[in-house]
C-alpha cells in the first residue's frame, strides 16, 4: 500500500490519496473496504462506513471474477463514491482520493 500526502503546488492544495495493493485471491471489495479504512485512518474491523451501503460487494467482486468459461472480464476499473471519498477499483489495486 502506498499512502500519499502530496503538498500545496503552485497554490493548489492536492488531496490525500492511498492506494492498495491487492492479491489474487483478496476479493476487491475486501481491497475497497480496507483501503476505505486506511484512507480513513481506521482499522478495518471497526470501520465506520459500511461499503455495502454504497455498492453491492457480490455485484462489485463478480465485475472482476472470470467468466463461467474461464475467460478473464474486460473491466478495467470501477469508481464508485464514499461520502467525501472517490473509491476506483483496478484488477490489482483500490486507490481512494478525496473529492
Amino acid at each position: 500500500m502506498t499512502d500519499q500526502r502530496p503538498r500545496k503546488s503552485y497554490g493548489c492544495e492536492l488531496s490525500r490519496r492511498v492506494r492498495y495493493d491487492r492479491t489474487a485471491s483478496e476479493p476487491p471489495s475486501i481491497a475497497a473496504a480496507t483501503a476505505l479504512a486506511r484512507f480513513r485512518d481506521e482499522d478495518v474491523t471497526a470501520a465506520s462506513t459500511r461499503l455495502y451501503d454504497y455498492v453491492d460487494p457480490e455485484a462489485l467482486d463478480a465485475l472482476f471474477e472470470e467468466t463461467n468459461t474461464g475467460m478473464p472480464r474486460s473491466v478495467e476499473e470501477v469508481t464508485f463514491r464514499v461520502d467525501d471519498a472517490a473509491v476506483t477499483v483496478y484488477p490489482e489495486e483500490v486507490v481512494v482520493s478525496a473529492d
